[in-house]
């Protein structure tokens, strides 16, 4: 059974993904990238807390979260290649030295709707691995 701990990840990574599309309905690009980066990370978290059973590594660079998953999400090969482009957007899409001088007029609609599309994947594929997990 998985852990309650992993499914209160998960759900909160669910949470962030509908903020992520509110905020594509609203037009706030920025924001849609940066709930996009933490519906990722914590959908990630919850592998490894209710499937691998292990504490997750601290930190929020989702290649580096996704790198110790790999052999257990089958993210497909496109999405695979954009995981780097929405881990940015922890700082990128917040912080106005981080990149982009600034962020909430910087990030464009087409960069927000490639972030959406990979948190999509993610939260499908975690849901699928966390639902066959013993």
């Amino acid at each position: 059974m998985v852990r309650v701990e992993a499914l209160n990840w998960f759900r909160e990574a669910v949470a962030d993904f509908e903020r992520a599309r509110r905020a594509i309905r609203d037009r706030d690009w920025a924001l849609a990238a940066f709930m996009c980066q933490q519906a990722c990370e914590k959908a990630f978290k919850a592998v490894y807390i209710g499937v691998l059973r292990v504490r997750p590594p601290r930190g929020h660079d989702l290649v580096m979260l996704y790198r110790g998953l790999s052999t257990i999400l089958r993210v497909s090969e496109s999405i695979v290649g954009r995981i780097p482009e929405v881990s940015q957007y922890y700082t990128v899409a917040r912080y106005p030295n981080a990149g982009l001088e600034v962020p909430s007029e910087s990030i464009s609609e087409e960069q927000a709707r490639r972030a959406l599309e990979v948190a999509e994947e993610v939260i499908k594929v975690v849901r699928e691995v966390i639902e066959r997990a013993p």
